[in-house]
């Protein structure tokens, strides 16, 4: 099959999980005789130099970087809220150069399948629609305006919480209004896919979570003491920064006065100057953007992700468990993935559930242990990209030739 995957973020290097979700896709996709090829939005907030693709990926995927400006201008903001009733957050990756370059690139070549990469690639339906034949894949890595009615809710300047309420409520109905203008619909996890069947879905249909590569499963072992909790994941991201922040001031101080030993590592890009002095004053290693998240987790034990807004997955869970380690998070955090409370990893939705779950995994070595294997096991039953890659493959096939 001929692929071309539309993306509004550069999806090598595979630093979040955004990236991480369609890079390891396209490489299943190169690695199962398909010609792919990649046009993405090279961002202002993301700019990678496309030169440092290894020439390993070059070989089998086509990479096209086209700079985009996404940056937020506070006037748009302004002009937008007031005078406009469209999500400003969607329309800054409605961009004239990409528009062409896409034009340009459909008119020259043919393709079988062009998967969206998320809902802010929808607006370039009416244009694919215009010249070409493709099968539209609709790729839905999470329900938009969740993400931001949950983070109003979590909002404590009262005008923060109704920006983004207005925010919710438009994205609402510009995901509504982009339902079945495609041909085939991807959502990332069962319950996304149950939600998007209420709203309205009435396209064929195929789960297919974000996975991990096999290279990047690593089985524990060897005994080791447990020393040490982290967390990776973009600093950028306000529900990020504020579980972060709540799980610092609530949990961590408390934890620290009972294990003194204890050390809490966080890696992620684009922190804010206020969020690094927070972990500073609080004892907290801040290591900004690590080169490899690989090699960061092998240094770790168990993983914190204090999320309270969100939606899809959290690609950054599974790829710790595939690298066996423990995940201590909130019900969003393991929303969609279905992995079991003091099974897999723990869950908990409060400080005092926080306090409790990491001092029993701190106290008990056969308790963690138990999580540490299971934690792997599960991600690799069910998160392993060779499986899930080609599960969609066929399902592409399949409607291909009807």
């Amino acid at each position: 099959m001929r692929i071309l995957q539309l993306c509004n973020k550069a999806p090598y290097p595979p630093i979040d999980g955004g990236a991480i979700a369609i890079f390891n896709l396209a490489k299943t996709f190169s690695e199962n005789d398909n010609q792919v090829t990649i046009l993405a939005m090279n961002t202002t907030k993301h700019r990678t130099n496309p030169e440092s693709i290894p020439e390993e990926y070059t070989k089998s995927i086509v990479f096209i970087y086209i700079p985009v400006d996404t940056r937020i201008r506070p006037l748009a903001l302004l002009l937008n809220l007031f005078f406009s009733s469209k999500p400003y957050n969607a329309l800054r990756f409605i961009n004239t150069e990409y528009s062409n370059v896409l034009k340009n690139l459909l008119q020259n070549k043919e393709f079988d399948i062009i998967q969206l990469e998320g809902l802010y690639m929808t607006p370039y339906i009416d244009l694919i629609r215009k010249y070409s034949d493709s099968i539209i894949v609709y790729r839905s890595h999470n329900i938009e305006h969740e993400i931001w009615n949950r983070t109003a809710l979590m909002m404590s300047n009262p005008l923060k919480k109704k920006y983004f309420g207005i925010i919710s409520k438009r994205l609402a109905l510009f995901e509504k209004k982009m339902l079945n203008a495609y041909d085939l619909l991807v959502p990332i996890t069962k319950r996304d896919s149950k939600k998007l069947q209420e709203m309205g879905n009435s396209r064929p249909f195929k789960i297919t979570p974000a996975s991990i590569l096999k290279e990047n499963f690593k089985k524990s072992t060897a005994p080791h003491n447990i020393n040490s909790l982290f967390y990776i994941g973009s600093l950028d991201w306000i529900p990020n920064q504020e579980g972060l922040v709540w799980f610092i001031k609530n949990i961590w101080n408390d934890i620290k006065s009972n294990w003194p030993d204890l050390t809490f590592h966080i890696a992620g890009r684009n922190a804010p100057k206020w969020f690094i002095r927070e972990c500073v004053e609080n004892e907290v290693t801040f290591h900004g953007e690590v080169e490899n998240a690989h090699k960061f987790y092998e240094n770790y034990h168990i993983m914190i992700v204090p999320l309270f807004a969100g939606s899809g997955m959290r690609i950054k869970i599974i790829e710790a468990m595939a690298q066996s380690k423990v995940v201590v998070t909130t019900s969003i955090g393991a929303e969609g993935l279905g992995f079991v409370n003091n099974l897999h990893g723990i869950i908990t939705d409060n400080a005092s559930g926080f306090i409790k779950g990491i001092n029993n995994l701190l106290e008990n070595g056969e308790f963690f242990t138990k999580l540490e294997k299971n934690s792997y096991e599960f991600a690799s039953e069910n998160f392993s990209n060779e499986i899930i890659g080609k599960d969609l493959i066929q399902f592409y096939k399949q409607h291909i030739t009807e």
